[in-house]
């Protein structure tokens, strides 16, 4: 069902085959506890996207690391379908310029990703209501928050689903560069001072958050430490490559 090199990049031949059935049955759990509440295109449309050419980080790597992490912290789901729901859809559309060349907010992808998930929901009033306000949650991230209590739980469930989408800030170092460099080559057609101007943005924003770059006390408990320390090196070799001549 997937084959996305990203999956299986940088390990060894002979653990592929492993890696590759684990990857398909974490997709595969989750995907059956939403699977009739979508329409029959829903998974190959999910599929494409995250396979497109333009995406590395943003691909099923991502995905299957959050489905992973949601299923080792289920405990702290209210409703884990729908968290599960949101994880494959949020990054359903993702595309950092237009086809004319003009450069694509994130926010932007935020909003077609969730127009395609109700484009293929048949999730009902509520529970739809629910998966979309988790997935525009992303727009705005670190100031998002819960518009209504769909269920009972909803906040909280929405904490966690944006502490899940963070998490990989809290990767082992090797992981964390190799996902700037992911995020490096979906934005290759920006001047890279450009990029590292924006990056360092970014990292300055996630650092300034201090301890609430986490929401709930068990995820800031397992990621803030190793997140901060990324961040704070990540941002040192940002400043460093900042202050090299341009045609360095």
């Amino acid at each position: 069902m997937l084959g996305h090199p990203a999956l299986v990049r940088l390990n060894p031949p002979i653990q592929k085959d492993r890696r590759q059935r684990m990857t398909e049955a974490i997709v595969e759990k989750y995907w059956a506890l939403i699977t009739s509440r979508q329409d029959a295109e829903a998974f190959a449309t999910l599929d494409a996207a995250y396979r497109e050419p333009q995406r590395a980080y943003h691909a099923w790597g991502h995905i299957v690391d959050l489905l992973s992490k949601l299923d080792a912290l289920a405990r702290l789901a209210a409703r884990v379908d729908l968290v599960a729901a949101a994880i494959f859809w949020h990054d359903s559309v993702y595309l950092t310029r237009d086809p004319d060349g003009r450069p694509r907010t994130d926010p932007e992808n935020v909003r077609a990703s969730a127009a395609l998930f109700e484009f293929h929901s048949q999730f009902d009033e509520i529970e739809g209501c629910a998966v979309y306000d988790l997935i525009m949650a992303t727009a705005s991230h670190m100031k998002a928050q819960a518009p209504a209590e769909h269920y009972p739980g909803f906040s909280r469930d929405l904490d966690f689903f944006l502490d899940l989408d963070l998490s990989s800030l809290a990767a082992p170092w090797s992981v964390f560069e190799r996902n700037l460099d992911d995020i490096h080559f979906e934005y290759g057609w920006v001047p890279e001072q450009a990029f590292y101007l924006g990056r360092m943005q970014m990292l300055e924003g996630f650092l300034a958050a201090g301890e609430k770059l986490y929401r709930l006390p068990q995820t800031r408990a397992l990621w803030l430490a190793q997140a901060r320390a990324n961040l704070l090196r990540a941002e040192i070799n940002l400043r460093e490559r900042l202050a090299r001549p341009a045609s360095a």
